[in-house]
């Protein structure tokens, strides 16, 4: 029976080059971003515990980098994702810290709207990923110059210009596998047996909450399997709205989040 690995680890031909360059941009975050006076880093990993981002934190790891990694636990993730968890809580060198909701905002939402109030509409949608996921970062993020995540160009139409180091925010994001194929990840897991979350064998490309993420079909996006029932054009909660210059892309081009 195949699994993501057997199906993906297709390595490009420029893979050696990208994997420098990847472990080139952390090496720089982290002594660009590192504490002064043997502070903690300014600069700080966003994991959604995907295939992109188990990568990335293996990268910290094996590079002995100081950086810490959080993750946003919604209190509505997969059982295997939170399982994922606390294997990588326990494995992992650099220091996770797990960041949840406002319990009162949750209890308070879900008596209003009830527990499944993301299907009834955007708005709403939305206003579950603003109280579970988008409050939280943004705590996780506070006090912090720069944030590192598993954004790649070939995810999606709307990253398909995601930079190496964007500057375009007031707080700097470091895309370290921009340039990365789907078959480069996995060729990275593959070669250093790194743990990744069971649902990628199950054809989830892309693994958010679990009312809000499904299996997708041969030649769909990467992510299509996310909001599903929405229009494309709706399909983002915030984490991730590419601004150039000043401006906010229009709702064509916001990008899904990755957590």
């Amino acid at each position: 029976m195949s699994n993501a690995i057997t199906r993906n680890a297709a390595p490009s031909s420029d893979y050696t080059i990208k994997l420098a360059e990847a472990q080139g941009v952390l090496s720089q975050a982290a002594a660009q971003y590192a504490g002064a006076n043997s502070g903690a880093a300014t600069v700080t990993q966003a994991s959604s515990l995907g295939a992109e981002d188990v990568v990335i934190s293996h990268l910290i790891n094996s590079l002995k980098l100081d950086i810490g990694i959080f993750v946003l636990d919604t209190g509505r993730l997969h059982a295997q994702t939170l399982e994922l968890l606390e294997q990588f809580k326990a494995s992992s060198r650099a220091p996770i810290t797990v960041y949840t909701p406002v319990q009162e905002a949750v209890v308070q939402f879900v008596a209003r709207e009830g527990q499944d109030a993301m299907y009834k509409s955007i708005a709403l949608r939305k206003e579950c990923c603003a109280i579970r996921k988008m409050e939280p970062l943004a705590r996780a993020l506070k006090g912090k110059d720069a944030w590192i995540t598993g954004l790649r160009r070939e995810q999606s139409g709307a990253r398909a210009e995601v930079p190496l180091v964007d500057l375009s925010e007031a707080r700097t994001k470091i895309n370290p596998l921009a340039n990365w194929t789907w078959g480069d990840v996995w060729h990275y897991i593959q070669q250093n047996n790194v743990a990744y979350n069971p649902l990628h064998d199950q054809f989830f490309p892309s693994i958010g909450c679990e009312p809000c993420t499904r299996a997708i079909s041969q030649g769909e996006d990467f992510r299509s399997g996310r909001w599903w029932w929405e229009d494309e054009s709706a399909k983002e909660c915030g984490l991730h709205v590419t601004q150039i210059g000043q401006h906010v892309k229009n709702t064509t081009s916001e990008e899904k989040a990755t957590a």
